[in-house]
């Protein structure tokens, strides 16, 4: 039992080490501004935290070796109202008010070196209003997705 349990703490370690890519979000500045005035700030961190997830999955899935990435989200458009703007708004519904969203992002993968491995821009934009998402960010999740996937297979 003691040697079963030291096993899956080694196994945990190795994992943990596997995954050590730093992982960076940030905001170009016409985004931040749109953040400020429209959208509200902790709309920001939901995005980068659904970012750091997918990257996260996706380096580990393709076993992708980088230091660190540092991740810019350019541009994002909310699927539903975000709840500043239905504050700011009030003829919006938080329900059936939709509209086409999507993101817009550049990242930059390091080696352990410090020196360039990887670099991608890439956005996704609904175009279809029957397809819009259920929630706030459906639409910026879908393109943080297929953006992780395409960054990981660009490292491979």
């Amino acid at each position: 039992m003691k040697r079963l349990f030291a096993a899956a703490a080694l196994a945990a370690v190795l994992v943990q080490g596997a995954q050590a890519a730093e992982i960076s979000v940030g905001y170009g500045p016409e985004f931040t501004k749109k953040l400020q005035e429209d959208y509200g700030e902790k709309e920001g961190d939901v995005l980068a935290g659904r970012i750091e997830r997918d990257l996260t999955r996706e380096l580990a899935k393709a076993g992708v070796d980088v230091a660190r990435v540092e991740v810019t989200i350019l541009d994002a458009r909310p699927s539903r109202p975000t709840f500043k703007q239905a504050g700011d708004k009030p003829g919006l519904d938080m329900m059936r008010s939709v509209s086409v969203g999507g993101m817009k992002l550049k990242a930059v993968a390091y080696d352990a070196a410090g020196a360039p491995a990887g670099e991608l821009e890439y956005d996704w934009y609904e175009n279809d209003i029957r397809q819009a998402g259920l929630t706030t960010w459906h639409d910026a999740s879908r393109a943080s997705d297929r953006f992780a996937r395409r960054f990981a297979k660009a490292l491979d």
